[in-house]
């Protein structure tokens, strides 16, 4: 099993949740995992990307080559656009939230976006807001968008169940049953609305 995966976002929608509920997931299984991250005035609004290598057999870097991306996770859907480039755009899945968080004054149409997400093969949209709020929190918009991702990771479901279990059961029971709940609104999504 190999897995490259990009995740991107601005500062405080939960990228940096993803990539930690996704690598303890896959350490439960046996996998290999490399981690790399950059936070660009995250606390500002800024970008935030994360590149996250599993495999179940050495991993040599913790960058992934341009082109080579099976995956992107976004919960922006400007940037996802900021990643194609990193996609196996024959291959590659692409995941993104539809909401936008308009933090430049010349932030496009979103339907502009969505357009160019369109030319995909494999991609889902979501509005993770939507669903999240359905589940009882906003707050929760990035796990939604990790249970649209999680058909195509190549992990077990129960595997990130646990690891939501692991990462939120320091903080409450409550915040458990709401991320299990995302996550299945998530998943249960992608698996409705599939391209491809």
């Amino acid at each position: 099993m190999k897995k490259d995966i990009i995740l991107g976002g601005v500062g405080g929608q939960g990228i940096l949740t993803i990539a930690t509920t996704i690598g303890l997931a896959a350490l439960s299984e046996g996998l290999q995992l490399k981690q790399s991250e950059v936070h660009g005035m995250s606390q500002r609004g800024g970008d935030v990307q994360s590149h996250l290598r599993l495999s179940s057999g050495l991993i040599a870097s913790d960058l992934i080559p341009e082109g080579k991306a099976d995956m992107i996770i976004s919960v922006e859907p400007l940037e996802a656009l900021r990643y194609f480039n990193m996609l196996d755009r024959k291959n590659g899945w692409l995941i993104t939230s539809i909401n936008p968080f308009k933090n430049i004054s010349n932030y496009p149409e979103l339907e502009d976006v969505l357009t160019e997400v369109r030319k995909l093969p494999r991609y889902i949209t979501i509005d993770a807001d939507k669903i999240a709020l359905a589940q009882g929190s906003v707050k929760a918009a990035n796990i939604v968008v990790l249970g649209a991702a999680s058909p195509f990771i190549g992990l077990k479901y129960a595997s990130l169940e646990d690891a939501i279990r692991q990462l939120f059961g320091k903080k409450s029971e409550e915040l458990v049953q709401l991320n299990l709940k995302a996550l299945k609104a998530g998943r249960e999504f992608a698996e409705e609305n599939r391209k491809v």
